[in-house]
């Protein structure tokens, strides 16, 4: 069975999502050396926390010991494998494209996981008032590029169907 024409652009995302997740962890862990904690604040709203993630989404199902992260790194294998199933077989460059930015980042975030034995994150979103404070979970880019990627799965099954339109999108 021949790939998707669609299968490159899908290909290409992830490829850019990985780069650049890998790229910016590596600029943080060694150009600029940030450790556990470190905090620099880049906007009011907006900081960078080097943090360490052993679990998954949101901090969910930590897992300190080996053998718990390499059962994680397994079901990332999975995932990533199932995801590149349902691009080889995309029926718009949309949906492959979507899946790239899934699949790199999944794999961005497996790579930390294989190499650090956690996934490095970085971003902290927050608002704080004089009587109220928020504070979302630090993640990373590729954790992004997930995201990203989901939702425009989301969008392409609520609103672009699989008219002529989307799949030239």
């Amino acid at each position: 069975m021949t790939p998707s024409p669609y299968f490159r652009a899908g290909l290409i995302a992830l490829v850019v999502a990985l780069a650049i997740d890998q790229g910016f962890k590596l600029a943080m862990l060694y150009g600029v050396g940030m450790v556990t904690g470190q905090v620099i604040t880049l906007a009011p709203v907006l900081d960078l926390v080097m943090a360490w993630n052993y679990g998954v989404s949101f901090g969910l199902f930590q897992q300190d010991s080996e053998l718990g992260q390499w059962a994680l790194v397994a079901f990332k294998i999975g995932a990533v494998a199932l995801i590149a199933w349902w691009l080889w077989k995309a029926e718009s460059r949309f949906t492959a494209i979507a899946l790239g930015l899934i699949a790199g980042g999944a794999l961005g975030n497996g790579i930390d996981r294989v190499i650090h034995g956690a996934v490095a994150d970085f971003f902290a979103f927050h608002i704080t008032t004089s009587t109220w404070q928020f504070r979302w979970y630090v993640f990373n880019l590729a954790d992004v590029a997930i995201v990203a990627g989901v939702g425009l799965l989301l969008y392409e099954s609520l609103f672009g169907g699989s008219s002529t339109a989307s799949k030239s999108a």
